[in-house]
């Protein structure tokens, strides 16, 4: 599955990953990918990736990374800053706003597995 999280810096897309790998059983250290660009975690029998390509320079980057290896059908993908690689079409995109008061986050389901997650919720 691949989740596309948009959202100005400070929006809270790596809060909601954090929040989600919680609410999976994770225990550990859930900290940002901003300088390491990728962050992998095994939580509630998923195997999660979660990107910020923010710092990438160039999509020449992405694939010198490998990163294309992730994306192997059995993964969660959560990506921050989607349009900075060629990356695989989004099942789910996640916007997050920042209110005065709080958080706004609208989902938008574009495949069946982004519905069927989306009806979970």
């Amino acid at each position: 599955m691949v989740i596309y999280l948009h959202g100005d810096l400070g929006a809270g897309k790596t809060c909601l990953v954090r929040g989600v790998l919680n609410a999976l059983g994770y225990t550990g250290r859930v900290k940002s990918p901003t300088y390491t660009l990728l962050e992998t975690y095994h939580a509630g029998g998923f195997d999660l990736c979660h990107f910020d390509l923010y710092r990438l320079q160039d999509e020449d980057e992405w694939e010198s990374a490998g990163f294309r290896d992730e994306f192997n059908g059995v993964n969660v993908m959560f990506i921050e800053w989607p349009e900075k690689a060629v990356v695989p079409p989004a099942d789910l995109i996640i916007d997050l706003e920042i209110l005065q008061a709080g958080r706004c986050a609208v989902l938008k389901a574009f495949t069946s597995i982004g519905q069927i997650c989306l009806k979970q919720l």
